[in-house]
């Protein structure tokens, strides 16, 4: 799972491959799947084309308002269960009813997250971020391990992003407590700890045939977004100043049914049969960054977001904070 496992297979699909299409030839029938916030954006359309292939699936929710109708209109077996990554005590007694009523878990998608936000703490008065994307989903995996052995030959996708390239992690101040909080900075280490999760968490799931990957799912237009003004998304290339994409937008930014594209392939494909623990995006196992390509800051993953000591040194630190929360 180090950088020189980062070697592109030639899956056959690319950026521009939906969902859809990345399932269609899978017997997926009577397995069952969790997927974190499956009712916006990327996650409902990987909840939708999980759906739609006879996969059971169980979705966490914070926001029933905004759950339900998302949820409402899709064919298939599609369950929800009341759930808040930023506050491990829901997170425990989600993962304790999954336990107790689930016969297996294949798999286990950890999809949701927050981007660029203000200032914010949760828990013991952990950074929001690093505690929503990163613990929180740690917690809720700890929480269905016994579940994930007990299946054998589970997947676990932690969506991680290009954010990574922002910062590794912060071994000294993981929490903003000494230094002034910067918002992409604690994003850009959130997403570093998604990739060491799934390269550490693979090592674990080993003995049973299970596989954990990191995922990129691509540019996209989501209530990721929420939090960043329009000047802001404007100064970022994102978007014209009358709100409109931008051409940069158009041309490699994704639709929400190709964004679930690389999920879906790392939660599927029998070609990463072998290859635990690596970086994928664009359906596909994501080369190490070419510093020498103009494309640098959004594509390829860093040697950081792929060491094998510094994900079980993140494991051990983590496993210490969420047993002292």
């Amino acid at each position: 799972m180090a950088l020189a496992d980062q070697v592109p297979l030639n899956s056959g699909f690319g950026a521009k491959s939906t969902g859809a299409q990345v399932v269609a030839e899978h017997d997926l029938a009577g397995r069952v799947a969790v997927v974190t916030g499956g009712y916006s954006g990327i996650g409902l359309e990987t909840v939708r084309a999980l759906a739609a292939k006879g996969v059971r699936v169980i979705v966490p929710v914070r926001d029933r308002a905004k759950a339900d109708p998302a949820l409402a209109g899709i064919a298939g077996q599609v369950e929800t269960g009341d759930m808040d990554l930023g506050d491990l005590p829901s997170v425990r007694r989600f993962a304790e009813g999954l336990m107790a009523s689930l016969p297996r878990l294949d798999l286990l998608i950890n999809n949701a997250g927050i981007m660029a936000c203000p200032e914010t703490r949760v828990g013991p008065g952990w950074e929001a971020q690093f505690g929503t994307n990163h613990l929180g989903h740690m917690a809720l995996t700890l929480g269905l391990m016994d579940l994930l052995a007990r299946t054998g030959n589970a997947r676990v996708v932690a969506l991680s992003s290009t954010g990574h390239k922002i910062s590794g992690i912060r071994w000294d101040d993981m929490h903003f407590r000494a230094a002034p909080y910067e918002k992409w900075q604690a994003y850009g280490q959130s997403k570093t700890a998604n990739a060491l999760f799934a390269n550490a968490l693979s090592r674990r799931l080993k003995r049973s045939g299970g596989h954990a990957f990191a995922v990129h799912p691509g540019g996209i237009f989501t209530p990721l977004q929420r939090h960043l003004p329009v000047e802001e998304q404007v100064k970022l290339g994102w978007i014209n100043e009358d709100g409109s994409p931008s051409a940069l937008a158009k041309a490699g930014f994704k639709t929400t049914e190709q964004g679930c594209s690389t999920t879906l392939w790392a939660a599927t494909s029998p070609a990463l049969a072998g290859r635990p623990g690596v970086y994928c995006e664009d359906c596909d196992i994501a080369s190490p960054t070419d510093r020498s390509s103009p494309l640098a800051r959004f594509r390829g993953v860093e040697a950081h977001a792929c060491d094998d000591e510094a994900a079980e040194r993140l494991w051990t630190l983590s496993e210490g904070m969420l047993a002292g929360a």
